[in-house]
C-alpha cells in the first residue's frame, strides 16, 4: 500500500481508537456525498463532535486525513468484493459476485457510487500522492478480481488463453462506469446493463459456450 509522509497516528488505546473512529468515518462520510473539496476540517469537527486538539493529534493536517480517508475506503471496497472474489471458480460465481454489488447499490438508492472512483474523480488531476495511493488501490482490486479469474482457469471454466489481468482492468473499468451512471439516475439500470456486458466479454473466454 502506498504510504504518505503524513501517515496518521494510530492510537494505543481503545478510547483513542474510537474516537479516531469516529473522525475517520465522518471525514469519509462527508466526502463521499460532497467530494474532498467541499469538505472542511471544521465540517469534520462538526460531524464527529471532536476537538481540534483531538483531530490534530491524529491526523497531522488535512491532508493527512484525506489520505487516511483513501486508505479507509480502499479497506471497505475490497473488503466488500473480496469474499466473492477469493472463491471464484464458476460462472455461477460470477453472477453471485455481480448480484452482490447490484443489490447494494439498491440498498443505497444508488446514491455515491464507487467511493474510490469518487475519490479518484476528485484528488487525481490535483494531488499526486492521492493519485498514487488511489492507483495501488484499484491494482489491488484488480489484482483480486485476477486472481479469482485464474482459478476459474485452474477450475476449467476459463480458457487457459484467457488473460486474467487484462480482463480485470475491462471488467471494473465497466463496473465503474455502470456505478457512475447508476449514480447520475439513481436507478441500477445502467449498473445491471455494463456488468451484463462486462459478463458477456469475459464468457468469451469461456471453456463451454453459454446456453
Amino acid at each position: 500500500m502506498v504510504r504518505t509522509a503524513t501517515a496518521a497516528v494510530e492510537p494505543a488505546t481503545a478510547k483513542g481508537r474510537a474516537t479516531r473512529r469516529r473522525i475517520l468515518d465522518a471525514a469519509a462520510a462527508l466526502m463521499a456525498t460532497r467530494g474532498v473539496s467541499e469538505v472542511s476540517l471544521d465540517d469534520v469537527l462538526t460531524a464527529s463532535s471532536a476537538s481540534k486538539s483531538q483531530l490534530y493529534h491524529y491526523f497531522p493536517d488535512r491532508s493527512g486525513l484525506v489520505h487516511a480517508v483513501i486508505d479507509e475506503q480502499r479497506t471497505r471496497v475490497l473488503g466488500f468484493h473480496q469474499p466473492h472474489l477469493d472463491g471464484l471458480a464458476t460462472w455461477e460465481d460470477i453472477d453471485a459476485w455481480c448480484a452482490a454489488i447490484i443489490s447494494a447499490q439498491a440498498g443505497v438508492g444508488c446514491r455515491g457510487g464507487c467511493p474510490l472512483g469518487s475519490l479518484a474523480n476528485d484528488l487525481a488531476d490535483r494531488d499526486e500522492p492521492a493519485r498514487r495511493q488511489l492507483s495501488a488501490a484499484f491494482s489491488d482490486w484488480q489484482a483480486m478480481l485476477a486472481a479469482g479469474l485464474t482459478q476459474m482457469i485452474d477450475a476449467g471454466a476459463l480458457r487457459t488463453d484467457a488473460d486474467p489481468d487484462s480482463l480485470a482492468v475491462a471488467t471494473i473499468a465497466a463496473l465503474q462506469g455502470g456505478l457512475l451512471l447508476a449514480e447520475v439516475e439513481h436507478d441500477t439500470r445502467p449498473l445491471v446493463i455494463a456488468l451484463t456486458a462486462a459478463v458477456a466479454h469475459l464468457r468469451c473466454y469461456a471453456t463451454t459456450p453459454p446456453d
